[in-house]
């Protein structure tokens, strides 16, 4: 469950990321140095997390997130509600786990998820028009059965599960004086942002959001949570109405910009990672390029960037 009170900081991380190391890949951090049309003066990386296992950065927080918790509380199932990857990695953890997983989607989530979940052996429960209202569901299902809930993103150890990619990311490139990170619930951007700027605090971190959905832009420009009418963006992994108290206030106390994109911009981006690089990328994987393709950030010509490609898919290719 979401906690306004608690903090995450970069020994959560280390912790979390000695915690989760046999559960989850090093991806690469690829610098885009031989492209045919570059997006960049300077010099851009690429933090592959499409190449985790699952197909995103997910698969950290959800293993933090079991291994974190106590015998009792894994025997007893573990349940979810997602967008599609963060349910894909807690089925992947709770199989890892030896424990059995439910996962609440809404019914804007492809099809293909939906039974790559089957497949990694999830119960799968369609339930609303979007990521809350089968939260909702997967809440009153939780305490009915006793089931243990995994929140997607407003969780201390999922945080600090996420935050690993920004550690490894530093690490492999401590040049990096610009970070880019799609945002949906927020989870993924609060890891990242916390970590960076603890490794190095004159980095700058810019958070993107689909235009049809500015869930923490909105929010922070408001000083509290919005809950947002409606979404209107293809990228449902990036819309959710209400983000969580932990994630607006790292996001207000560590994220210097949040801007926001189109799905046609982030369709764009996705091709070109594709032609490019040979990347597939689902449309939120792709927000972070589609923010620079677009122009969308100010960038300095010598400034060292880097792309979170968050989550592996042909959404935005097909």
């Amino acid at each position: 469950m979401s906690n306004a009170n608690a903090t995450v900081n970069l020994d959560d991380i280390e912790r979390a990321a000695e915690r989760i190391k046999d559960r989850v890949r090093r991806t690469p951090c690829l610098r885009n140095r031989f492209t045919l049309n570059p997006l960049h003066k300077g010099s851009l990386m690429l933090k592959l997390e499409c190449l985790q296992v699952t197909g995103s950065f997910k698969a950290r927080g959800a293993n933090n997130a079991l291994l974190s918790l106590d015998d009792a509380a894994v025997a007893r199932g573990i349940i979810t509600a997602s967008g599609g990857n963060h349910g894909l990695a807690v089925a992947y953890a709770g199989r890892s786990s030896g424990t059995t997983s439910v996962i609440y989607i809404p019914e804007n989530t492809p099809a293909s998820k939906a039974e790559k979940l089957r497949q990694w052996g999830a119960e799968v429960v369609i339930e609303g028009a979007v990521w809350d209202d089968a939260n909702e569901a997967a809440l009153a299902h939780a305490e009915r059965d006793g089931l243990t809930y995994i929140h997607p993103f407003g969780d201390p150890v999922i945080i600090a599960g996420q935050g690993t990619v920004g550690r490894e990311m530093m690490k492999q490139s401590s040049d990096i004086d610009t970070v880019i990170v799609a945002i949906g619930g927020g989870g993924l951007i609060s890891g990242i942002a916390t970590a960076v700027k603890a490794i190095k605090p004159d980095a700058r971190v810019i958070g993107v959001e689909p235009v049809g959905a500015p869930t923490l832009k909105n929010s922070v420009e408001a000083g509290e949570l919005v809950t947002l009418p409606k979404i209107e963006t293809a990228a449902n992994t990036l819309a959710p109405r209400r983000s969580a108290d932990i994630n607006l206030g790292i996001v207000q106390d560590n994220v210097d910009e949040i801007v926001l994109v189109t799905d046609e911009e982030m369709r764009d981006a996705a091709r070109w990672l594709w032609f490019e690089m040979g990347i597939g990328a689902e449309l939120s994987g792709a927000a972070s390029l589609a923010a620079i393709k677009s122009g969308r950030v100010d960038l300095a010509d010598d400034s060292v960037v880097a792309a979170i490609i968050c989550g592996a898919g042909s959404d935005g290719i097909d």
